[in-house]
């Protein structure tokens, strides 16, 4: 057994009109709800074996709170360029090449294409994950090289204003 969660990154700032999108900092609230929720997961002591993460700062921002909540370091983090603005495929193929010994991820990405991917993967419905929220589902199988056709069941969602 396997399990997933899929997080949208946190809160982020529009304060910098001269930075890339995939510059722009996380805003105030940001800052504050990335640890909220990180230690939400803790405290559903849920393990976490490996955090994978765009490279976007808000993305990866958010990526470093909750490693850092689980006692991880920033360089611990697996950096993907091709989770920034991701389609569903994008996410089907970055979850295939994830090492088997790893049972539980956190993937840190961004809408639309994170919305998009968690509504293919259950029928559980989301118009749209807010930022900093998780979604997470449990999937039977024991490689993720096969996670694209198994079965998934919903286990989770949250967000900072549930």
């Amino acid at each position: 057994m396997k399990q997933l969660l899929i997080i949208r990154h946190a809160k982020s700032s529009w304060d910098f009109s001269t930075l890339t999108d995939f510059d722009r900092p996380l805003n105030e609230r940001g800052h504050r709800d990335a640890p909220v929720m990180a230690k939400r997961l803790l405290d559903k002591q849920i393990k976490i074996d490996a955090f994978i993460s765009s490279t976007a700062k808000r993305a990866f921002t958010t990526a470093t709170y909750f490693a850092e909540a689980y006692g991880s370091e920033e360089k611990d983090i697996i950096k993907i360029p091709e989770l920034y603005h991701a389609a569903p495929p994008t996410f089907y193929d970055v979850i295939s090449r994830v090492a088997e010994k790893l049972d539980t991820i956190a993937i840190f990405s961004h809408n639309p294409g994170i919305t998009d991917f968690v509504n293919e993967l259950t029928n559980t419905r989301i118009d749209n994950l807010p930022t900093c929220s998780v979604f997470a589902v449990k999937i039977d199988i024991d490689n993720w090289k096969y996670f694209k056709k198994a079965g998934k069941e919903f286990w989770l969602f949250d967000y900072p204003k549930k």
